[in-house]
């Protein structure tokens, strides 16, 4: 995966134009002769998943959803999330997802938004991994997210990597706990370098610091059960 920049901005992409961007011109300008005026240059936001306004992606930007085939979608959760190896059992080893950090924002609401993960702030570069073993499920450019890293760890347990500035995996990789997957970055809806950490139970997310400590893992005061 190439450390450059994603040829776009967050809020739309930038395409040539074709037979559909024009019907999109036309339909756009009767919509705005109609008296509805649409703020932005991009395209419609899309609508929120699960009732819920997600900061960190803008909409909760799966793209794996939207690129499944149909026997992929054969295997997607009833909520329509990421597929999900639902019926494995989950991990017993859990670790941090990046060694040196800081803890500069926390799960919950912001700016009238849910903000679903940590920002874990940390210098541009800096590799982070897998908190335990799993099957990535997405590695790729994504939204408001930038690079951004998924991994299904079975049990609906699913941990999300965003805003990387280089993709360090592949999509279906098999990886292990302290397995390195990506860099730190400021891609997507970023305000600095960072790694912005999640943590979804059966597609939806929970809050991460409490998971991770049922888990051994101790965000707050950089401790892990293993190495303890």
């Amino acid at each position: 995966m190439d450390d450059a920049q994603a040829p776009y901005a967050y809020r739309g992409h930038h395409r040539a134009q074709s037979a559909h961007t024009r019907y999109a011109a036309v339909l756009t300008t009767a919509v705005v002769g109609a008296g509805i005026v649409a703020l932005g240059v991009s395209t419609a936001l899309p609508e929120p998943r699960n009732d819920l306004s997600l900061e960190a992606s803008g909409n909760f930007d799966d793209v794996s959803v939207r690129g499944a085939t149909s026997d992929d979608r054969a295997s997607r959760s009833r909520t329509g999330g990421p597929m999900t190896t639902v019926n494995m059992p989950a991990p017993d080893v859990w670790i941090l997802p990046i060694q040196r950090y800081t803890l500069t924002s926390f799960y919950g609401e912001r700016w009238g938004r849910l903000h679903p993960g940590v920002d874990l702030g940390a210098p541009q570069g800096t590799p982070f991994n897998a908190v335990a073993a799993g099957k990535v499920i997405l590695c790729r450019w994504n939204g408001g997210y930038g690079y951004n890293v998924m991994i299904d760890h079975g049990d609906g347990i699913i941990t999300v990597y965003g805003h990387a500035s280089k993709l360090l995996c592949k999509e279906g990789q098999v990886v292990r706990a302290g397995d390195r997957i990506a860099l730190t970055g400021n891609t997507g809806h970023s305000f600095g370098a960072h790694l912005h950490f999640e943590v979804r139970e059966h597609d939806k997310p929970v809050e991460p610091l409490a998971f991770m400590r049922k888990h051994g893992v101790d965000i707050q005061k950089h401790t892990e059960d293993i190495y303890g």
